[in-house]
């Protein structure tokens, strides 16, 4: 990718995680981005936001899911190598997945998450290099998202308060890692390709919480990330679509530092 991506975090899914079987079985909901949506899901899906209030409530349970913060669960088991029971185009392509990641070392955008109740907020992302995101939500939203490459935090600027996690414990590992063989290092449970995307389906298991599937969608033709969509142990799904990709520009290594004394517990 150089320069200006023409990708798309919306619609949704970082990361497109991410249509296969289980996820294309939902009608896309078209969006202002080349990546469909998905229905939303779960007991929620009826009542889309429409004050601040439920904005906010939904933007909390899409960050916990798309993060999986949860203070008592386990790091993710170890999967087995996943290289068996695929043809040797769907390896390549996983392959060439692998390889953009690997290669994309810094990357900024805009994106646009789609929490389980349906409620979509927007915003900026950037990321550094092992381990290093940032997510800036846009108004009503007072989130914000880091990860210094050990932790995430979930901040609340207005009451000045943050959370923080291990990124051990996040999805979100496999997009930070310096160097990343999807189809050695995650349990990939199935590979789709159209004419325009390229589909990844991952799944872990937690214990004491559950399985969890990553799905990431990149363009066919340049293999960029499009947008993925995280489904929590309670089958809640969260979609990141992203647009706007430059991976030109350094972020500022100071947008990634946590302070640790005002962790709260």
């Amino acid at each position: 990718m150089a320069g200006t991506g023409q990708g798309l975090f919306v619609g949704v899914a970082v990361l497109g995680m991410v249509a296969l079987g289980w996820a294309a079985s939902a009608e896309p909901i078209p969006l202002p981005t080349p990546a469909p949506l998905p229905k939303e899901k779960g007991p929620a899906a009826s009542k889309p936001a429409a004050s601040a209030q439920s904005a906010t409530s939904g933007l909390a349970a899409g960050v916990k899911s798309l993060f999986h913060l949860d203070k008592d669960a386990a790091p993710a088991t170890t999967p087995a190598t996943t290289t068996a029971g695929f043809t040797s185009a769907q390896r390549t392509q996983v392959d060439k997945v692998s390889a953009y990641l690997t290669n994309m070392q810094q990357l900024i955008g805009d994106f646009v998450q789609v929490g389980p109740d349906g409620s979509r907020v927007k915003g900026e992302f950037y990321i550094q290099k092992p381990g290093k995101i940032r997510f800036e939500y846009e108004p009503p939203s007072r989130i914000e998202i880091v990860a210094d490459g050990q932790s995430v935090i979930v901040r609340d600027r207005k009451l000045a308060t943050q959370d923080l996690y291990p990124l051990s414990q996040t999805p979100l590992r496999f997009l930070l890692s310096e160097r990343i063989d999807l189809m050695r290092e995650t349990n990939i449970i199935g590979v789709r390709a159209d004419e325009t995307f390229v589909t990844i389906t991952i799944e872990e298991t937690q214990p004491l919480v559950g399985t969890s599937r990553l799905v990431m969608m990149m363009g066919a033709k340049d293999y960029q990330l499009k947008q993925w969509t995280i489904t929590d142990p309670q089958g809640y799904d969260t979609t990141v679509a992203v647009s706007n990709l430059d991976n030109s520009k350094r972020p500022d290594p100071g947008m990634f530092k946590i302070d640790y004394t005002r962790y709260i517990q």
